[in-house]
């Protein structure tokens, strides 16, 4: 599986702890954010990885910026992605099985590094479960005007 991360230059030193974190799990991470700027537009991060997934370059993108909630929206704005802030294990990994989300998005200003790990390995764990929850996916999908 192959992930992309980026922050804004709020969440540089979390997403560094994130990165170095999914890389010991044994994961290919590939650091497309910040990279000390001050002032880093958290909207410009959001739509490089987003874009980046929805090529297939990457299978998932983790986020982040002081709240989550502004990179969340810039990545729901692109079309084909489905992007979460979570601040909870149990949201993160719902988000995949029940929503098929490719983007995790974490405030760093409302997480702890080990809270923040924590939903990092349960969104990346977590397995879409389909069936019934396809339909509803399929739903999200046709309200954006896509066909994926």
């Amino acid at each position: 599986m192959k992930i992309a991360i980026g922050s804004d230059h709020a969440a540089i030193p979390l997403k560094d702890v994130i990165l170095g974190h999914i890389k010991s799990r044994g994961f290919a991470v590939t650091d497309l954010g910040a990279k000390g700027e001050s002032g880093a537009d958290y909207p410009k991060y959001a739509k490089i990885i987003s874009d980046e997934i929805v090529k297939g370059e990457y299978d998932l993108g983790v986020l982040l910026c002081g709240t989550g909630a502004g990179m969340c929206i810039s990545a729901n704005k692109v079309r084909g992605i489905r992007a979460v802030v979570c601040s909870d294990t149990y949201t993160a990994r719902l988000s995949r099985e029940h929503n098929n989300a490719q983007v995790l998005c974490l405030g760093a200003r409302v997480l702890g590094a080990e809270l923040a790990k924590e939903i990092t390995d349960a969104f990346l764990n977590a397995k879409f479960l389909g069936e019934r929850h396809q339909t509803r996916v399929d739903m999200i999908m046709a309200i954006e005007g896509s066909s994926i």
